[in-house]
């Protein structure tokens, strides 16, 4: 629906652009205005009979309007404003689980096959040697 109401814009335009091209000038404008002798010139100048040419320029002037109005209102409720840090979260893999704190006189758990971790054996020796004390 969008595609078609901006081509008919396009089409619209067009026909705007060639009918005003069409008309012919009114008069000599803004400098024929601050003349003395502007004769039956007005500010906006003297009333003249309505064409074609004039009743096409109002028609599609009025049309062109009408689509940009709505083709904005269009553009801007198809987006609705969505959190920058939710788009963040939707493509994200969840995280491995922490690995548990090391305690001493244990071994740290191996994974296990299908990603579940294993206990350590128990009375196994520990993972780090432990430091020799001093004698006195």
């Amino acid at each position: 629906m969008y595609y078609f109401l901006l081509t008919l814009l396009i089409l619209d335009a067009l026909l705007l652009m060639v009918v005003v091209l069409l008309q012919a000038g009114k008069g000599g404008g803004l400098a024929a205005m601050g003349a003395a002798g502007a004769g039956g010139d007005t500010l906006f100048g003297t009333r003249q009979a309505a064409t074609l040419l004039t009743k096409a320029t109002w028609w599609t002037g009025g049309l062109f309007l009408a689509l940009c109005l709505l083709l904005s209102m269009m553009s801007t409720r198809s987006t609705t404003p969505r959190s920058i840090l939710r788009e963040g979260l939707q493509g994200a893999v969840p995280a491995a689980p922490a690995p548990a704190p090391a305690i001493p006189g244990t071994r740290p758990q191996a994974p296990a096959e299908g990603g579940a971790t294993a206990p350590a054996p128990q009375g196994s020796a520990p993972a780090t040697p432990a430091p020799a004390q001093p004698q006195p």
